[in-house]
């Protein structure tokens, strides 16, 4: 069976416009009986000219009524066409917020289903100017560009079948550099050339979206050691990339564009030569005259749609290539959904004999692969069980974030299985598994809204009561009641800006309220201060209660009591076991901890100290 083209261009560009086709149908209706109206005034004009011309020698014989009535009808048919005009802009840009309603959430929806590897490669940038600008432009075309190109286009044929209704020859010579300007614009802007320029000019404006996330991003280090735009080399190039890809289709368009606009300009050049080298073979000179006069009374008016179908020409290339970009994204695959969504009845977490590489993860959706890429994780397996904890301990990137991140299936794993009460993952609804295991990382997001949306991260089923309940529970009631609007007080840009460690208990309230039965803990204290933290480990106190754990720990302190812990090596699990028996193997859990002790220990001697201030 042969499978249907893929539409692109224009084509495709309508396709998504056919979603509400009635009202920009409508729209479109409206800008052209707008532009048939514009007409009017010509059509006065000729009229007027006509009457006034027929009684040259005895100008009291003009009929004033006559002349009234055409002055008058041109006043009115200018007010209906302005008033028809809005009427479609309305309809064509409510239209226009609907589509990019529903594609914005089709996006945000098909971004959450792609697996971990696309967010980890693709940049922020990147997919914040899918989300914004590319998804805009698409506006730009539906709301304004579309009705435009329906009026654009009937006026002129409305103009030129007139014309040659009036003088099928000074319709030709009208209709000559026209035709001309258009074969040339097509040629240009519709070329291999101006696609390929089009397409760097969007790589080289992605680059720069993402380079300027992270200068901002770093702005604290920036600031510190005195960077500068010049100096911040890749958010430099990137400028630099954008300038030259942005004179580049400059470049391109210049002279095209100047020989156009002239062609059109001079549309009088051909037909006042035409019109006077007709006028002086015709049997009725004054007659002809008359429709000479139109003729050069609206030959100017042509260019003005014309010109006006050049910038939508340009700017449909533009929005072309950026609805490409939002296809891209939308042929990503997310992770493949079972057939039959299976439900774990236990939550007992079992990796039997796991392989993991980041490179084959991301050739699910990145032709580019690695073989040679070591694997992160290596026939890893162990079994965590109900109302356990199991720790994840190990030099810094031996699989411990890995194996965390494979749970909740942000990566499918290259082999081996990953079970919860038995059931393989894969075969879990993704609904289903994220209900089913809950995270406090690290590094908390929290996002530029209210304390209690933060806390509640929009479920609505939820009440303010257990809201209050969770962060009492998590010990952030007491400086949450401190802040000048409570629980409404907004977090980030333009609020309040927490502290780390108020922070994370945030992200432990937010786990209170999943509560879910597997919890994952990505070491919540490593970075706060004593007092924090004793409010933190009270708040995870709380939190583990009834639930499968496994914590990935840095303080081998606060892993001490853990049911099991295993010690990761390169992808591997190189020792596992309670923490007196790992300490009496002298292996590398022993290690570990005593270069922690020793860590703990530390302090700044006082004479270096005092060196230190000499040499200062």
């Amino acid at each position: 069976m042969r499978t249907a083209k893929k539409k692109t261009g224009i084509a495709r560009l309508l396709e998504i416009a056919d979603a509400k086709r009635r009202l920009l149908v409508l729209a479109c209706c409206l800008a052209i009986v707008s532009s048939l109206l514009m007409l009017a005034p010509f059509l006065s004009a000729y009229h007027i000219l006509k009457e006034l011309l027929r009684n040259a020698a005895n100008p009291s014989a003009n009929d004033v009524n006559l002349l009234l009535f055409w002055a008058i009808a041109a006043f009115v048919a200018l007010l209906a066409a302005l008033a028809l005009l809005y009427a479609s802009a309305i309809a064509s840009h409510y239209a226009a917020f609907d589509i990019l309603y529903n594609l914005r959430i089709r996006l945000a929806r098909h971004l959450a289903a792609l697996p971990m590897g696309f967010h980890t490669r693709e940049s922020t940038g990147t997919i914040r100017k899918t989300l914004e600008v590319n998804v805009e432009k698409v506006e730009a075309f539906i709301a304004h560009q579309l009705p435009d190109l329906a009026g654009a286009v009937s006026l002129p044929l409305l103009m030129l079948a007139g014309m040659f209704v009036l003088d099928w020859r000074l319709a030709l010579a009208c209709t000559l550099p026209i035709v001309a300007a258009f074969v040339m614009q097509g040629v240009v802007f519709q070329g291999q050339k101006a696609r390929e320029h089009t397409r760097q000019y969007h790589d080289a404006l992605e680059k720069m979206n993402a380079a300027g996330v992270e200068y901002v991003r770093g702005m604290p280090a920036v600031k510190v050691f005195g960077i500068t735009v010049r100096s911040f080399l890749g958010f430099h190039a990137a400028i630099e990339g954008y300038r030259e890809q942005a004179e580049q289709i400059s470049r391109t368009y210049k002279h095209p564009y100047t020989l156009f606009f002239v062609i059109l300009s001079s549309i009088l050049a051909f037909v006042l030569p035409t019109g006077l080298y007709l006028l002086g073979g015709e049997p009725d000179p004054s007659s002809f005259a008359v429709t000479l006069l139109l003729f050069l009374v609206m030959a100017p008016g042509l260019p003005m749609p014309v010109l006006k179908l050049l910038n939508i020409g340009g700017n449909l290339r533009m929005i072309a290539e950026g609805v490409e970009r939002i296809d891209a994204l939308f042929a990503t695959g997310p992770l493949a959904e079972p057939d039959r969504p299976a439900v774990p009845k236990t939550h007992a977490v079992a990796f039997e004999a796991v392989h993991f590489s980041y490179a084959e993860a991301d050739s699910a959706t990145d032709a580019a692969t690695d073989n040679a890429a070591p694997e992160a994780l290596a026939g890893v397996s162990f079994v965590a069980e109900e109302n356990t904890i199991t720790a994840l301990v190990g030099p810094s990137g031996s699989g411990k974030s890995t194996i965390a991140n494979l749970i909740p299936r942000f990566w499918d794993v290259s082999s081996g299985a990953i079970r919860i009460g038995g059931v393989d993952i894969r075969e879990i609804g993704t609904a289903q598994l994220m209900d089913t295991v809950s995270f406090v990382f690290q590094d908390v997001h929290l996002f530029h809204d209210t304390i209690e949306e933060n806390i509640r991260m929009g479920r609505a089923d939820l009440d303010r009561e257990q809201v209050v309940a969770a962060a009492k529970a998590a010990r952030c009631h007491e400086f949450i009641s401190t802040l000048p609007d409570g629980y409404a007080t907004r977090i980030g840009e333009g609020g309040t800006y927490l502290s780390g460690g108020e922070g994370q208990r945030l992200a432990i309230a937010r786990a209170l309220l999943k509560n879910a039965p597997i919890l994952v803990l990505d070491e919540a204290t490593a970075f706060a201060d004593p007092e924090n933290e004793a409010l933190i480990q009270e708040g995870i106190n709380s939190l583990i209660k009834g639930k499968t754990v496994l914590v990935i720990a840095h303080r081998l302190a606060s892993i001490r009591e853990a049911d099991q812990i295993l010690v990761m090596d390169r992808g591997r699990i190189a020792e596992r076991g309670q923490h007196e028996e790992l300490l009496a193997a002298q292996g590398l859990y022993r290690r570990m901890w005593e270069a922690y002790t020793d860590a703990e220990a530390w302090h700044l001697p006082a004479g270096e100290s005092g060196a230190i201030k000499e040499a200062a």
